[in-house]
Formats: C-alpha cells, structure tokens, sequence
C-alpha cells in the first residue's frame, strides 16, 4: 500500500491559496487515475479515496485538521494502516522556498520551516518520508503568512495548471517505477 497524502487546509475560503496547493495535485491525481470520490473517515480526520495502480492499493488523503495539526491526521492514517512506512508515504505540499513552476522530490529532509511537514515529522517521523514540493513563491525575503494563503494570480495559474500535471505524471511513475526514477527525471 502507497499513502498519498496532500496538504493544505480545509474550507471554502483557502481552496484556491497557496497553501492547497497539495490538495489540488491529490485532486488532479484522482482524477486522471478514476479514483472514487473523495469521502470523509472521521477515523482518520482526513477525505480519503482508495484504488488501485499497477497491483498496488492506493490510499489518497486530504487531511481536515489545518496545516499546522496535519501530523495528527497522518498519524491516524499509519497507525490504521499497518504497513513498512519506507517509500510508502508521499506528502505532496506547497514550498515557499521554491519559484512558482518548480518541483523537487526529496526523501528524509527536514522540513525547513514549513508547519503541515515538520507537525507530520513529529508524529510519524522521517525514516522513508518521500516529499513532492511544489513551488508557490520563490522570495525568501516574503513573509510566509503574507504569501501562503493568497491566492495565484492568472499568469501564475496558469504555470501551476501545468505544474500541477507534472506532479500527476511523478506520481504515477513512482507508483509504477520506484522513486530514484522519478527524482531522475522530475528534479
């Protein structure tokens, strides 16, 4: 089993920010892949879809707490789940230390100040953790808050449509041809 999980916060009002941008690439994953829609598991407090890709159960998740608590959700996830966490849990969320466009896969890093990550980091760890960032700034001098819940403007839109399409075709090549692959070819 592969855990997909995507970040970002609940509610009409932060739909399209920043911040979602990791339940937009869950959704477009979804999507392509005719996964069932996504339902609520009080259990796990995240909307959850499952499938099947290339023999290998799928379990795509959106958790419900905020940002911030995501690490309570995921834990829930794990712990209901019982299998090897290696190469087994994706997280796919906005980077603010990246240009809008961009994406880097990276495995067992830190979660250089990004609050859903490092609350995930606390609760199940980082041995295996496999992470899709997802560009939404680029201006370190920014100040997060000021950035992550704006919304893109229709230039940027525009290349986070495209983005966000890349990171379905990584997922899917993960999926099927394992992660050193898909580093090769996305990063």
């Amino acid at each position: 089993m592969i855990i997909i999980i995507g970040l970002g916060n609940p509610g009409k009002q932060y739909k399209n920010t920043r911040h979602n941008v990791g339940f937009m690439a869950v959704d477009s994953f979804a999507e392509k892949n005719n996964f069932p829609e996504f339902k609520l598991n009080k259990k796990f407090n995240s909307l959850v879809s499952e499938g099947i890709i290339e023999e290998e159960k799928i379990l795509l998740a959106k958790p419900q707490t905020f940002m911030n608590n995501s690490g309570s959700a995921v834990k829930s996830l794990i712990r209901n789940s019982k299998f090897e966490i290696r190469n087994s849990i994706v997280v796919v969320h906005d980077d603010i230390d990246l240009p809008v466009g961009k994406i880097k896969i990276v495995q067992e890093r830190g979660s250089a100040g990004h609050k859903g990550v490092e609350s995930i980091i606390k609760s199940i760890g980082n041995n295996g953790l496999v992470r899709f960032r997802i560009g939404i700034a680029g201006n370190k001098k920014t100040d997060a808050m000021k950035v992550v819940l704006k919304n893109f403007s229709a230039e940027e839109k525009k290349t986070l449509d495209e983005t966000i399409e890349k990171i379905t075709e990584a997922l899917d090549m993960f999926i099927k041809e394992g992660l050193e692959k898909t580093m090769n070819k996305f990063n």
